[in-house]
């Protein structure tokens, strides 16, 4: 199969899930690296008071704030 028959079957909405190895797909660019970053007490329980509101977990909500900036500052 070639690429554009893959785009063309993807394109028209059609079933590719049997043609894709899902075991070892990767997402380029997207490698996920732990960084500790300590912040003082009333700064997590403010984190967790707009997690709790937006329903999503203090790590979630603290990702979205930094690629908002982050693609803000361009």
């Amino acid at each position: 199969m070639t690429s554009a028959e893959f785009d063309r079957m993807f394109d028209n909405g059609e079933d590719i899930d049997h043609l894709i190895d899902w075991a070892s797909a990767k997402r380029p660019g997207l490698k996920l690296r732990r960084v500790n970053v300590d912040f003082p007490d009333w700064m997590v329980r403010s984190l967790d008071e707009q997690a709790q509101k937006r329903g999503v977990t203090r790590q979630a909500l603290i990702k979205m704030w930094l690629a908002d900036r982050l693609q803000a500052a361009g």
